[in-house]
């Protein structure tokens, strides 16, 4: 052998003794002896203490998944025993984590490469009690300081793989959203598919998107209170929650009640560590929807009791904010059925909900709750604040505009079908709400009425204190017939109603808003009729005395009704109000104060043709609206409508209705020679009686 040969091969068996010994020395060594020193230095990287109080072992084994000489490369199996980190020093409690085993694998080759890699990394029996202050102060959040403000960060990285886990115990105490949660988390007795729980066509449908999801291994208790509402529930989760790997879902089922609103959701949560999506098969039941407010912060009207059942699927790392789709749900509000689909985005400065909502069934009952006009006993049902006065018509509940501010919304609402009483002949209904920085439109809202239309233009400025708001009313084509399909008079008549409004007010309820209106109101309908059996069917019992009282208990042809009020600051003056009869013209005069909910009507008849009217004095309607005084004035009848003629005071208001006259069934409207005659400063042809 050469004298080079020789060096070499004392070189070569040189290193091959010092790995050796190396090995030998890794294989042996006591690793607790490193436990004081790693202790105090993660202590002081944390700001608080940190120990490793029970056995600290390293392993090397070969990872046989590697494949070709990488399997070959050892790795270090590192095992640690009774872990504990401690609180800040804010806090009262001395520990935040408590850790009876952790174990985790380390790649070394990527360490060459400046990352420290752990595939996989499980916690036996862990318990975190995390803790935040109103101040915003949170146990969870650690501040590292580097020693030199200028140093570069550091190069090093670290990827962790998934995260196994085993039973533990969690409680949260969140003063910032009045937030107390115990969840106790343990081992099911026995692993559950994944099918078994939501069922094998959504088990098949999340195969086909990735990996099978993991059987469920643990359940899960929950109590405590989520935004100072009570809450309790149970619930299933799987065992190794992968952080890397979008692949491999995490499947998660919970039934929770908090207050009176129910949840159930089972699905697959994937890609956690960065936000990555939800795929849940999500049901929601409750009183009211106006009660999701605190625990979503989505501003949603009150309503009747409801359920929804849909597919909730969220893209939690989108651009411009996370992204929730509620998917194809199904359910019912009171007695009526929703469908449809919504997005919830987390956009700034505000999120925005956006989608389409259809009930095939509507039952116009349960519409009431938005504006407030259900009872009282259905507000306190539903957990309203505001009570109905017992002696108010006018809806008072108030509005939270403040919620207004906090979301947009752009949704499309169709009724197809409306259901309801003889009393309210509405058909359909569509309406497209747009909510924008605490600014409501609802363009058009429109309603199929007995069948013509109700076309609406609606707008609600939140922003103002009080409420602002404008509502245009548009009625065309009701048919009187479908008004009043029980009176048998008026099954054969091709009359129509018509009518125009346009009003604007402040205040946070409908009462305050038209309490305040200032605009006008116009009426006309042709070809009617009108009797005392006619106001029972509505309901009218003051109606019913003030028919009785001129024409006695016969049905009597209406030839028009024209109306046009004037509205300034609640209080609604009669410019024409007139009934043309086939036995007489009724001139109705006065006003309705829609902010004291007063009446203060005189009813006026003057006989036409043969036949003359026994009433010698004019009528009166006094008092609140919802139980008006009547009787009879202690003044003799004069020729009411000549007199007017002569002021010239009905000759605008008659020409402005003139625009309403459309012709009925194809015949002419009878409206029509009445208010020509009225424009041109004639009255009526009159016979006093």
């Amino acid at each position: 052998m050469t004298r080079t040969r020789k060096i070499l091969a004392w070189v070569v068996g040189s290193l091959v003794l010092l790995m050796a010994l190396l090995v030998v020395i890794i294989a042996f060594f006591d690793w607790n002896r490193i436990k004081p020193p790693l202790n105090t230095k993660v202590s002081e990287e944390l700001h608080r203490p940190f120990a490793i109080n029970g056995n600290l072992t390293v392993a090397w084994k070969r990872e046989v998944d590697e494949g070709g000489w990488r399997a070959w490369v050892p790795w270090p199996h590192v095992v640690a025993e009774d872990l504990s980190l401690g609180n800040p020093d804010w806090s009262k409690k001395p520990q935040m984590v408590s850790l009876k085993r952790v174990e985790l694998r380390v790649s070394p080759l990527a360490l060459l490469a400046q990352r420290v890699v752990i595939p996989r990394v499980d916690l036996t029996e862990p318990n975190a009690d995390l803790q935040r202050l109103a101040d915003g102060r949170a146990n969870w959040t650690f501040k590292f300081d580097p020693k030199d403000p200028n140093a570069e960060p550091s190069r090093w990285g670290v990827d962790i793989g998934a995260i196994g886990f085993d039973k533990g115990h969690v409680t949260l105490d969140d003063q910032t959203l009045n937030t107390q949660i115990d969840l106790l988390i343990d081992l099911l007795g026995k692993p559950i598919p994944f099918s078994d729980i939501v069922g094998d066509k959504a088990a098949k449908k999340a195969l086909e998107k990735g990996s099978a999801p993991q059987d469920y291994a643990f359940a899960l208790k929950v109590k405590g209170q989520f935004h100072g509402q009570k809450l309790a529930g149970e619930g299933k989760v799987g065992g190794l929650l992968a952080l890397q790997d979008a692949a491999k879902p995490f499947p998660l089922h919970a039934q929770v009640k908090i207050a009176d609103t129910s949840v159930e959701l089972a699905g697959t949560l994937t890609d956690p560590l960065n936000l990555g999506a939800l795929d849940l098969r999500l049901k929601l039941a409750g009183t009211s929807l106006g009660n999701l407010y605190p625990l979503t912060g989505v501003p949603l009207p009150a309503s009747p009791p409801y359920t929804t059942d849909g597919h909730l699927i969220a893209n939690l790392r989108q651009s411009d904010g996370a992204t929730f789709h509620y998917e194809a749900f199904n359910g019912t509000i009171g007695s009526s059925d929703i469908h449809g689909d919504l997005t919830y985005v987390a956009s700034q400065p505000r999120p925005k909900l956006s989608g389409t909502v259809v009930s095939n069934q509507l039952l116009f009952a349960d519409l009431a709750p938005l504006i407030g006009a259900d009872s009282n006993a259905k507000q306190k049902a539903r957990g309203g604040e505001s009570k109905q006065p017992a002696d108010k018509v006018l809806p008072v509940e108030e509005f939270h505009t403040e919620r207004w501010r906090d979301m947009d919304a752009d949704v499309e609402f169709t009724g197809k079908r409306i259901v309801q009483s003889e009393k309210l002949p509405f058909t359909d209904l569509y309406t497209h709400l747009v909510l924008n920085d605490g600014q409501i439109s609802l363009e058009p809202l429109r309603f199929g009425v007995a069948g013509g239309k109700l076309d609406a233009q609606i707008r609600l400025n939140g922003l103002a204190t009080p409420l602002e708001g404008r509502a245009k009313l548009t009625a065309r084509g009701f048919k009187l017939k479908q008004l009043f399909p029980g009176f048998e008079t008026m099954k054969t008549s091709f009359g129509e109603l018509n009518g125009d409004a346009d009003l604007a007010g402040h205040g946070n309820s409908v009462a305050a808003l038209l309490g305040s209106a200032n605009g006008d109101l116009k009426l006309l309908m042709n070809d009617g009729a009108i009797s005392r059996q006619l106001m029972e069917l509505a309901g009218l019992n003051v109606g019913n005395y003030v028919v009785g009282k001129i024409f006695g208990d016969q049905d009597v042809k209406i030839n028009c009704a024209a109306a046009d009020f004037d509205v300034k600051t609640g209080l609604a003056t009669s410019r024409l109000f007139v009934f043309d009869t086939e036995n007489a013209i009724v001139y109705i005069d006065g006003t309705a104060n829609m902010a004291s909910e007063q009446l203060d009507l005189t009813i006026t008849p003057e006989s036409r043709g043969v036949r003359l009217i026994s009433l010698r004095s004019p009528l009166y309607v006094r008092g609140k609206f919802i139980k008006p005084d009547t009787g009879v004035k202690g003044v003799p009848l004069m020729l009411r409508g000549a007199g007017m003629v002569a002021l010239g005071v009905i000759a605008g208001p008659a020409a402005g209705l003139l625009a309403l006259v459309a012709p009925s069934g194809g015949e002419p409207n009878q409206c029509a020679p009445l208010l020509e005659q009225m424009k041109a400063g004639k009255a009526p042809k009159t016979v006093k009686g």
